[in-house]
């Protein structure tokens, strides 16, 4: 049976599991018991680059979470870079038990990824919003609307993954990269489009599967 990991874990799911093994080994000569501790971490390993199947069933102009987690925060705020105005944000953060892929909210074109180097507070610090290490992702929906992904470092977090680049197509619910162990990630949409967040802070989310924001007007081409 094939286990579905994801391609930006590869390094350490090898590496990972190379050590785990040694370990094991090294646990049997002096307490086979022991040799529990390196398969644990080895199985809490394969499970963090855990990456299952999930069929999209939002709606139409229904934004889905880039992101498994909780919902950390509701709010409106100045629009950072891509945008213009006012903005709602989603944020949500991700446990290092939650599935770190992340999975772009609707189908558009990406028009801007821009990374941001920082510090690495806890992602549940309210410094983490801003000073954060972190990468931005513009993508333009084919009705013309823009929203705008933030993919940010945590404490443990130390490396973001984004596999998309301007001019690529993405596919609603599309795996585009990942935050490793424990981070927090944003969805910003513009006030002037109408957003309406449909969770509340606390909920639990499962990124390319739940819809963190609706269009008022419910756009059909919005996808």
């Amino acid at each position: 049976m094939r286990i579905p990991l994801t391609r930006y874990g590869a390094r350490e799911i090898v590496l990972g599991s190379l050590l785990c093994l040694a370990a094991g080994f090294a646990c049997t000569w002096v307490l086979w018991p022991l040799a529990l501790v390196p398969a644990g971490a080895w199985v809490f390993l394969l499970r963090f680059f855990r990456n299952p199947e999930r069929p999209c069933q939002a709606g139409p102009g229904e934004l889905l979470s880039p992101a498994d987690g909780a919902v950390a925060d509701i709010e409106e705020v100045d629009a950072p870079v891509f945008l213009e105005g006012k903005a709602l944000r989603v944020g949500v953060f991700m446990s290092v038990f939650n599935c770190h892929v992340n999975r772009a909210p609707a189908g558009g074109t990406v028009e801007m990824v821009q990374h941001f180097p920082g510090k690495f507070f806890d992602a549940r610090d309210e410094r983490s919003m801003a000073e954060n290490e972190h990468n931005f992702i513009g993508l333009r929906m084919p009705d013309g609307r823009s929203i705008l992904v933030n993919q940010i470092a945590g404490l443990l977090a130390r490396r973001i993954v984004c596999a998309a680049s301007p001019g690529d197509a993405l596919v609603r619910g599309e795996r585009f990269g990942m935050v490793k162990f424990g981070s927090r990630l944003e969805l910003f949409v513009p006030l002037s489009d109408g957003p309406e967040a449909r969770v509340k802070v606390g909920e639990k989310v499962k990124a390319g599967r739940d819809v963190l924001v609706a269009y008022a007007d419910h756009s059909p081409e919005a996808v």
